[in-house]
């Protein structure tokens, strides 16, 4: 959601800038702009739609030489306040008294109290011609250094006016030798170079250029020269952090020979298993150790379980419930992180909370945290696909789901190693609570062949392929599911409104006759997931509902029960332990929601309206 990246360097910056863009085109976003320091003066040029938009719009200025500053900064908006139009596109400018610009500065994030600064500005004199909430901090700063503070200062003073979150970029006319950021509650890093150094919301925006970062902790504000980099607290204070190397290749954010970064992460799914599983695991035990060395006190001391997340991660915790209450034999609450955080909440002795976030940024749950912590928590545990995150940073335990980064924005190999890791989590709390060595050992040699079932699910694409085919005139979709393939059923229904715009509900099959057996004809598709399990029987009675009414059922089942559904449109999985089942069905309806999408004509890896990284409320 929005993306910041800045450069300074001795050599024109421009191509990394729109590169650094492009590569965080995956958060999504709805203009995108760009800034450079050019000697005696600061040129801008901003564009609604793409950043190939931008390119286009900036293309004159290429060629006249006008674009080839050592020092800038770029943007891609996600609107939040006003429309998605050029005016409202960072960066913003405030202007000197002989109108030319004088700063420019990126922002994501929102400043809650713009309302009051803008007013405070315009009796100033300053005037305001975009819709934002961000144009505040490009005047305020200028209203700052005009008083004669320097520019590290002036970011110092003004961000302790703001109420909200914010991530910065500044670069100033009288200050070709320096690009100042700041962050808090909105992600931003560092990247370090020989001679240059750069800042973005991602790390995977600067992999061309370097592998080396420094992760700002909230309320950090940075000086970044081609010589270095100095940073200072909210307290003003110097600090220094690590530098750390970026564990995966640059190759691994490229779409390589898949047509959409969705179907290349479905298919990664196998191995990146293996990477969530590796070291551990043993042949027949969980190593325990390799969660961390608080991790065992922690569970020690576990009576209950908080699971606070949003979207996708929301329906692996759901699954993470049934498992935590079947086998640990402890309460488990999940609840949605932007519910969670606003009502009046009770945390029992010894709850264990637990935060689900791939990117490790996600606002609401990162608030739920921070708001859990004033309550003397016993303890809380990120399970995270990002080092160095936000939510990895506030947590005293972390589980990384190590899938490697994920481009598209609906998530597949990051929801799957989260319930991996989930499964850990509950098995290592499962053996405080009489889980026998017996019953851990083939829980543990079931996740052993857990990659193998996952790459012969995927055999099954050319066949879900011509199954997707029934969808393409559909606008409206049923997902049922029976108890533990219930959350699989509701992360189906939202893969498919999220890429195909079909709209898509799921429903627990025992509530199909409570109301929504009423929207069920020959034009309604109801896709079910049906595994050989206690609760087929009853399953079965619901689909007798569904065809009974001339509904058009379409059903993910295992060799086992695939001949009760012989006369529907079928996808048949080979047998598994019911461990497994929530894990394994969930590619099915990966790969049926991308088809789908594919044939409707939508963009697959960047739906409308949707963010990768929901880095606001």
């Amino acid at each position: 959601m929005c993306g910041i990246v800045g450069a300074i360097a001795q050599r024109p910056v421009k191509d990394i800038l729109i590169e650094g863009l492009k590569r965080l085109e995956y958060r999504g976003y709805d203009s995108a702009g760009i800034a450079l320091h050019q000697g005696d003066q600061i040129t801008r040029v901003r564009a609604a739609g793409k950043v190939a938009d931008l390119e286009a719009a900036a293309q004159e200025l290429v060629q006249a030489g006008k674009l080839d500053g050592k020092l800038g900064i770029a943007h891609t908006r996600w609107a939040t306040h006003g429309k998605p139009t050029e005016r409202n596109a960072h960066p913003h400018i405030s202007f000197s008294e002989n109108d030319g610009p004088k700063l420019a500065i990126v922002h994501n994030g929102i400043i809650e109290n713009y309302e009051i600064i803008r007013e405070e500005l315009k009796a100033k004199g300053y005037e305001f011609t975009s819709d934002t909430d961000t144009e505040v901090v490009a005047h305020l700063l200028n209203s700052l250094v005009t008083s004669g503070l320097s520019l590290m200062n002036a970011v110092q003073a003004a961000v302790a006016q703001f109420e909200g979150a914010y991530a910065l970029g500044v670069i100033e006319l009288s200050n070709p030798e320096r690009l100042i950021c700041a962050r808090l509650g909105s992600p931003l890093v560092i990247g370090i170079g020989s001679g240059e150094n750069f800042i973005a919301s991602d790390a995977l925006a600067l992999l061309q250029v370097t592998d080396r970062f420094i992760y700002l902790e909230d309320g950090d504000v940075a000086e970044l020269t081609l010589d270095g980099v100095s940073v200072f607290n909210s307290e003003g204070e110097a600090v220094e952090y690590p530098v750390t190397k970026f564990e995966h290749g640059v190759d691994s954010a490229s779409k390589g020979e898949y047509r959409h970064y969705m179907l290349k992460e479905i298919y990664e799914q196998p191995e990146v298993v293996k990477h969530t599983l590796e070291g551990r695991i043993s042949q027949d035990k969980l190593l325990e150790q390799a969660f961390g060395p608080k991790a065992a006190e922690l569970f020690d001391q576990t009576k209950a379980v908080q699971i606070v997340a949003c979207g996708t991660s929301y329906h692996s915790g759901l699954v993470a419930k049934y498992w935590i209450e079947e086998l640990a034999g402890i309460p488990c609450n999940i609840e949605v992180a932007s519910e969670y955080r606003y009502r009046k909440t009770v945390l029992v002795d010894g709850t264990l909370f637990i935060t689900i976030s791939q990117s490790g940024e996600t606002a609401d749950t990162l608030a739920a945290l921070k708001e859990a912590k004033k309550r003397n928590l016993m303890g809380s545990l990120v399970v995270c696909n990002v080092p160095g995150s936000s939510l990895v940073r506030e947590s005293d335990l972390c589980i990384l789901t190590n899938a490697g980064p994920e481009i598209g924005v609906a998530s597949t190999k990051a929801f799957t190693t989260q319930l991996v890791s989930l499964l850990l989590i509950t098995i290592a709390l499962a053996r405080r609570n009489g889980l026998a060595e017996t019953a851990e050992a083939e829980l543990i040699r079931q996740l052993h062949k857990l990659p193998q079932l996952l790459a012969d699910s995927l055999e099954l694409d050319e066949a879900i392929q011509k199954v997707s085919e029934q969808f393409a005139d559909k606008h409206n979709a049923l997902f049922l599911g029976r108890g533990i393939m219930y959350p699989v059923a509701l992360e189906g229904a939202l893969k498919l409104k999220e890429i195909s715009y079909i709209h898509a509900e799921a429903y627990p099959a025992g509530e199909l006759k409570h109301g929504p057996l009423a929207l069920v004809d020959a034009d309604m598709p109801v896709v079910t997931v049906a595994p050989n399990n206690e609760l087929l029987d009853k399953l079965r009675s619901n689909l007798e509902e569904v065809r009974a009414r001339g509904g058009q059922l379409f059903v993910v089942a295992d060799d086992k029960t695939v001949g009760h559904y012989s006369d529907d449109h079928t996808i048949t999985l080979n047998e598994m332990h019911s461990i497994l089942e929530p894990i394994v069905f969930t590619i099915p309806l990966q790969l049926l929601s991308y088809h789908v999408a594919v044939l409707k004509g939508t963009d697959v890896d960047q739906p409308r309206n949707l963010a990768k990284s929901v880095t606001v409320e």
